[in-house]
């Protein structure tokens, strides 16, 4: 049966760096996992030498790759060439960790300056905040509320209980957690999903939204300080997420939660 490899999660994780720029972490796959692990096993790329895996990548929708390279590998000039030979027959839009040696590459074969994204940062050295409302923690049971939740958050979303139970079903949920908050009526008004990577090592948020009939209350505030918090009892050492610079909303949302924006950080696109 078609799965993705343990190596591949596993690397992901071992690459995740708070020193490190913002790359593909192993939450992006438990997220893509939703589609079920035939879906995912055929959306991931993997360069490797020997045994040594030195590169992932992840086919996120039709024309985009997300790539994380192995921090040893970044300045590697043969994987460079070897991702410049290759991009351009999986992808249009490839998103590159910033001081990767392969976007000076792929910049000098004709790729172009594409989307602008803001990653932000939140450190969880210390007790995060109560978010003010109340918090349930979503298991199969209450996997329809939190579908429900991410589709009235998201104009375009199709997320169904099933593939909140195929996503669970993958192995990078057994370090996520996904959370609902619901206003003082019960009414369920935003969601959240966190992905671990491992105790001392950034978390990501992947996805987070806000009920569209529910929006300026504060209620992603809310919920991203709950989302950082299940990070911290995790033992994450901070929560990360990344967003097109053009979102306002979402990354003012992300700051009032005491998220840090870094760098912004731009995509590229091959110029055909």
């Amino acid at each position: 049966m078609p799965i993705v490899p343990g190596a591949a999660l596993d690397a992901l994780r071992e690459w995740q760096d708070d020193a490190a720029p913002f790359q593909l972490h192993p939450g992006d796959l438990g997220w893509f996992w939703r589609f079920g692990a035939p879906a995912t096993a055929a959306a991931v790329r993997t360069w490797s030498r020997g045994d040594e895996l030195l590169a992932v990548g992840l086919l996120d929708g039709p024309e985009v790759l997300r790539l994380a390279i192995a921090p040893s590998a970044q300045q590697d000039e043969d994987l460079a060439q070897q991702l410049v030979d290759g991009l351009g027959r999986q992808a249009e839009c490839v998103e590159v960790p910033t001081n990767a040696l392969v976007r000076e590459r792929l910049s000098a074969a004709g790729w172009q300056l594409d989307e602008p994204w803001t990653p932000l940062r939140r450190d969880l050295t210390e007790p995060v905040e109560d978010p003010g409302v109340r918090i349930e923690v979503i298991g199969p049971d209450r996997a329809s509320v939190r579908a429900a939740v991410q589709r009235a958050s998201f104009d375009r979303s199709t997320f169904t209980a099933d593939h909140w139970r195929a996503m669970a079903a993958g192995p990078a949920f057994a370090g996520a957690r996904d959370l609902v908050a619901h206003d003082g009526e019960g009414n369920a008004v935003a969601g959240i999903t966190v992905w671990s990577a491992g105790p001392g090592r950034p978390g990501l948020i992947e996805p987070m939204g806000v009920h569209r009939d529910h929006r300026g209350h504060g209620y992603g505030t809310a919920i991203t300080v709950a989302g950082a918090a299940a990070l911290r009892d995790m033992g994450s050492s901070s929560a990360t997420v990344c967003t097109p610079s053009a979102n306002v909303a979402g990354v003012a949302t992300y700051r009032a939660a005491g998220f840090r924006p870094l760098p912004e950080r731009r995509d590229l696109r091959r110029v055909r």
